[in-house]
Formats: C-alpha cells, structure tokens, sequence
C-alpha cells in the first residue's frame, strides 16, 4: 500500500447527485422537485413555522396574559446581607455606591431592602424602596431608612 494508491473503502462514499444536467443524468425534467405548484418554481420560500396547511401551533395555541411595560424591576438586597458589610466592612451608611462596590447591584438597577435576616447595629440606608419589615427592622435599632428621590 502507498500513498499514491489510497482510496475508500467501497461502498463507503457515494456520488454527488447531479441535478438538472440534461435527461441523460436521470434528474433532467423537472430537477426532481415534481410538476407544478410553488415548490417547483425558482425563489420558493415556505414560511416559517408552515405546517403544509394543518392550522400552524402558534394559531392553534390560546393567547393569554400580557407584559405590563410600566412594570419596574427591583434588585433585592436583604438585611442579613446589610449585617454582613457593616460587620465586613464597619460601614454605617448604606447608599447605592457601597452597594455597586459590594456586588449587591449594577449602575442602572433600583434597589430594594427587604426584611429577611437582623439587623444589630445603627445603621443610614438609602434606596428607591423599602419592605414594611425592613423600615421597621432599621428604625428600631436608631438607624434611619430613607427613599432616594
């Protein structure tokens, strides 16, 4: 065996079927694509989601509900994480900025303090919304809970 007498193994490939070469190939005529209708013509294009007639799952399936685009989308931060920097990092005023340094939210979220966890020190936090819990968790330890305007 050399190189210049390697080949597959036979049966192993198969000829490209040549479309549309004459009527000598077998495929001459009409190119395989049958008589007629729109899929025998050139620049056919079956639209997506087409299901050859059958009424299409997308108008078959009911509608339901809808997206509200009022809806505002709040990054929540919880009091045991606010325990956690003021223990970490012996902070004592809470705004955006220590959050965005922390990792708690990025530049454009708004922030809500939730009332999951304790709170054991004085503390000021400032953000666009409070929990009823969370207010009341902040104001009985001295600290203040104040809504950025």
């Amino acid at each position: 065996m050399e190189l210049n007498n390697l080949r597959p193994a036979s049966g192993s490939t198969k000829s490209r079927k040549r479309i549309a070469r004459g009527e000598g190939s077998g495929h001459g005529g009409t190119a395989t694509r049958g008589h007629k209708g729109a899929q025998s013509r050139s620049g056919y294009s079956r639209k997506s989601g087409f299901e050859g007639g059958q009424m299409p799952l997308q108008r078959r399936v009911p509608k339901f509900g809808f997206k509200n685009i009022n809806r505002k989308e709040y990054r929540t931060v919880n009091l045991s994480n606010l325990q956690k920097l003021i223990d970490d990092k012996k902070i004592e005023i809470v705004d955006k900025n220590v959050l965005i340094e922390n990792g708690f939210a990025s530049k454009n979220d708004l922030i809500k303090i939730l009332g999951n966890g304790e709170l054991k020190g004085k503390v000021e936090v400032t953000a666009d919304k409070f929990s009823a819990s969370a207010k009341k968790a902040i104001e009985d330890n001295g600290g203040t809970a104040t809504i950025k305007a």
